[in-house]
């Protein structure tokens, strides 16, 4: 059966979601096969937005665009598995900083291969000089943002 959304040709956020979810999952089977398996793709909100010494969950959620709620159910779970802790924040006795433990920082370098290697694949789908330039007019997006 055709519908007009099987009719229409693909629209660009369609293709961009597609390879995001091309890239996190790769990311998430690599954390699972290096021993982390409770890492999942909504955590990178959590740790992409986590400063060195450590961040209020106000500001992941904002950081991430996202509910102190949904936030706080993340660093919950990441918390109950070792990968982020709580410490009194220096500068208000009342508030807590999440920060990442040493469980914690062991993902980063998998996720960081992990993106290596899913670019490699698509500089071997496109060359490397398309992938530049895709990565040049994606940046140019990013910037005008408002």
């Amino acid at each position: 059966m055709s519908t007009p959304t099987t009719r229409a040709p693909t629209n660009l956020g369609a293709l961009l979601r597609d390879l995001f979810r091309e890239l996190t999952d790769h990311i998430q089977r690599r954390h699972a096969e290096h021993g982390h398996p409770q890492v999942r793709t909504a955590h990178g909100n959590v740790f992409q937005f986590l400063d060195d010494e450590g961040t209020r969950v106000s500001v992941l959620a904002e950081r991430a665009q996202m509910t102190k709620q949904s936030m706080g159910e993340l660093v919950a779970h990441l918390e109950a598995h070792g990968y982020v802790e709580r410490v009194p924040d220096p500068t208000d006795g009342r508030a807590k900083l999440v920060r990442a433990t040493e469980r914690g920082h062991a993902v980063y370098p998998v996720a960081h291969a992990a993106i290596a290697e899913v670019e490699a694949r698509w500089a071997e789908r496109l060359g490397d000089a398309k992938l530049a330039q895709l990565r040049r007019l994606l940046e140019e997006l990013d910037a005008g943002r408002a």
